[in-house]
């Protein structure tokens, strides 16, 4: 599990993907967004196509949660 905390921005998102990266445990990655206070589109892009990959997001938002459901149906 990665716990993720405060701003979700460019920077904070190249590293997260850095960590996924070199993850080779094998093992389902998830994702704590119990600290997140801010996310913007791109930290909404970014989650969504985590989710995508198999990549579990918990303790997540219910405004990102929301967000994130409303741009998988397109709108």
């Amino acid at each position: 599990m990665i716990a993720l905390s405060g701003r979700m921005d460019e920077e904070s998102i190249a590293e997260v993907e850095a960590l996924i990266r070199m993850d080779a445990s094998g093992r389902r990655l998830v994702l704590d967004l119990r600290d997140v206070t801010l996310a913007g589109q791109e930290a909404v892009d970014f989650l969504a196509r985590c989710e995508a990959a198999g990549i579990g997001l918990v303790h997540c938002a219910p405004y990102i949660r929301e967000w994130i459901t409303r741009q998988r149906k397109g709108g």
